[in-house]
């Protein structure tokens, strides 16, 4: 059985052959019934669009391509939910690499990337320091960071130091004054910043944290406890810790619970991102929301500007804090306001 022509499609819904073109590789501006039409006749009439032939004529594949550390991440895999959401709705396929957060696997992938021909990129795993992504832009090989910023480089991210500094603001509300951070990895922008944001709100407070209860560690559940352990065996008087993504508070957890440490009692618990299961522990997770889809869907839009021959700019997203029962005030705070408000009466 012959495949459906284009000129089929046309015939079927009493349009130009090149405006249904255009409706199906989604670069149409059309009413959405018209839309609907053309695809409904599309689909009925069984076409399929040659990806090969549209490449060649117009020099795009309209495939995009996404690194990121790992999509076993809920973060990431929701960003990732996001980039793909917004570039169907465009016309766009997705084509994504984990990397591991390795600097070696994301050399390999970037080339094996670029040698498909896609039309653009969307990195999750640059670092800081990565100097890479100065030689994609003598390449004029349009890219969009997402998740993290390096340099001057066009990035989406959270607005990762206001995260951190809503957290900071939070605990200093309630009283602890010997707060720990734990810090994930220097190299990532958004360990970094919220750190950053997070220590610069404690010293304007006049509590700055000191060097030893900043403790680096992995972004999982095995990095947070080794981190809030290290912490704890200071000897320093902590009542309150800041992790700077929700997987490493989990992963504190069971530290403080080790340490003979009631979280929600004795010691307050802060963390970042909000994934959904937080909300359902033991204790619910006081946590700092980023907007995670809605960077994916962003750095698309950021990407498709450069490729329509715009340029991309930066966006830093709002992030929320979310107020559970893992950071109460400090006993004797709590006490010293219910006193004051006895002395009102």
């Amino acid at each position: 059985m012959a495949r459906a022509t284009l000129r089929a499609v046309a015939e079927a819904t009493g349009l130009h052959i090149s405006t249904v073109a255009r409706v199906l590789n989604g670069t149409a501006q059309v009413t959405a019934d018209t839309e609907a039409r053309v695809r409904a006749a599309a689909d009925r009439l069984g076409y399929i669009r040659n990806e090969y032939a549209a490449s060649l004529r117009t020099q795009r594949t309209r495939i995009l391509g996404v690194l990121v550390p790992t999509l076993t991440d809920y973060v990431l895999a929701a960003i990732y939910e996001g980039i793909q959401e917004a570039a169907l709705s465009r016309g766009y396929r997705t084509f994504v690499t984990n990397t591991h957060d390795s600097a070696e696997q994301h050399e390999s992938a970037l080339a094996a990337l670029l040698s498909s021909r896609v039309d653009g990129l969307i990195v999750g795993d640059a670092r800081l320091d990565d100097e890479g992504l100065d030689r994609l832009v003598q390449d004029k090989s349009p890219f969009v960071l997402v998740s993290r910023r390096c340099a001057n480089h066009p990035s989406v991210t959270c607005d990762d130091e206001a995260g951190g500094a809503l957290a900071a603001r939070h605990l200093l509300d309630g009283g602890h004054t010997g707060i720990a951070v734990l810090a994930g990895q220097p190299y990532a922008s958004t360990c970094a910043d919220r750190t950053t944001g997070f220590r610069r709100a404690c010293a304007e407070a006049g509590h700055p944290v000191p060097e030893e209860l900043i403790a680096h560690s992995g972004y999982d559940s095995a990095g947070g406890y080794l981190a809030m352990d290290r912490v704890l065996r200071t000897g320093r008087p902590v009542t309150a810790a800041f992790a700077v993504n929700d997987e490493a508070a989990i992963g504190a957890m069971g530290a403080l619970r080790d340490h003979g440490r009631r979280i929600g009692e004795d010691f307050a618990l802060v963390g970042f991102n909000d994934i959904p299961m937080v909300s359902a522990l033991t204790v619910p997770l006081t946590t700092v929301r980023s907007p995670m889809r809605e960077m994916g869907r962003t750095a698309v839009a950021r990407l498709l500007d450069q490729l329509d021959g715009g340029s991309a700019e930066s966006a830093r997203l709002r992030p929320e804090l979310v107020v559970r029962a893992s950071s109460p005030a400090r006993p004797d705070q709590a006490l010293a306001h219910r006193r004051g408000e006895h002395s009102e009466h």
